[in-house]
């Protein structure tokens, strides 16, 4: 079962995505699944996705950029990626991390399996491993600007031959995400 939370109903001025856009849909597995950001002006950010300092290592601050070539993206540039049928939104956490929440229209692909399923995103099988002249535009995401999953992964997908200008890294990931009351599927 698909249970969303984000958007909720609110009598204040509407929190938009853009100034002029409350919403956008995109298609899951299972069902089209409206994203919105939370209506209550009074709501807060809590739990885990609260905490400010996690041990460095493992969880250091990332650079904005994990590799050569790879675009750093916010969440304008990842809610287009989200409506464009061609590009595929990437969540690089493990299966334990993305059955807790993810971004609605994300697929799940750990980054440790990232360069092992580049089938999954437009690339070919040969002898030699993959070839990705077919790629598709892809942006990886992980937890957040501490969380290295979706910078393994794309360094990991590059020495595997997909495209380093293919790949956009949402650096924010899920902690900001989920600090902007955007929809989150649990």
């Amino acid at each position: 079962m698909l249970l969303v939370s984000g958007a909720s109903a609110w009598a204040g001025d509407p929190v938009n995505l853009r100034g002029d856009r409350a919403t956008i849909t995109v298609q899951t597995d299972q069902r089209p699944v409206e994203i919105g950001r939370i209506q209550d002006s009074t709501n807060e950010i809590s739990g885990e996705w609260a905490r400010t300092s996690r041990a460095c290592p493992p969880f250091c601050i990332q650079p904005i950029s994990p590799a050569p070539g790879v675009t750093t993206i916010g969440e304008l540039e990842l809610l287009d990626m989200l409506e464009d049928p061609d590009a595929i939104v990437v969540d690089s956490r493990t299966p334990d991390w993305f059955t807790q929440g993810t971004i609605p229209g994300a697929i799940n692909i750990p980054y440790t399996d990232s360069a092992d399923r580049l089938n999954l995103l437009g690339c070919e099988l040969d002898f030699d491993g993959f070839l990705c002249d077919e790629a598709k535009p892809v942006a990886l995401f992980c937890n957040g600007p501490w969380c290295g999953q979706s910078p393994t992964a794309a360094r990991r997908m590059i020495e595997a031959g997909f495209p380093a200008d293919k790949i956009h890294y949402y650096r924010g990931g899920m902690q900001v995400w989920r600090l902007l009351g955007l929809t989150v599927t649990d």
